[in-house]
């Protein structure tokens, strides 16, 4: 009888990012709710909330980031691709979808008297 081939688990999944992430914690604004992100690439992201989400389900959040260059606002759309729960918040990985950047406006100098 042929012998089978026995793999240990690992506890590892599978890696199915296609980027670089860099671990960040940033606000994240998702409208009627707020997070706080853990990591990001150019593909995604995960954030924690305390917000419901379901696998599969399409989300709109925006990101404020200081770059070199200034302020930047990132208005995001993705897909969410896992859910991890533990107490009471989530952890939510977003592939995304479509984003729009802007610079965030200097406010305006002001005019001595």
């Amino acid at each position: 009888m042929p012998r089978r081939a026995i793999r240990k688990k690992t506890g590892k999944r599978k890696e199915h990012r296609r980027e670089e992430r860099v671990g960040a914690s940033l606000p994240v604004d998702l409208g009627s709710a707020q997070g706080m992100t853990r990591d990001v690439s150019a593909s995604g992201a995960f954030f924690e909330t305390d917000a419901s989400y379901t696998i599969g389900s399409e989300v709109l959040f925006a990101i404020d980031l200081d770059t070199p260059w200034g302020p930047a606002h990132f208005d995001c759309r993705g897909t969410i691709v896992r859910l991890e729960r533990r107490n009471g918040t989530v952890g939510v990985a977003v592939q995304f979808t479509d984003s729009d950047t802007h610079a965030i406006p200097s406010p305006a100098p002001r005019r001595r008297r």
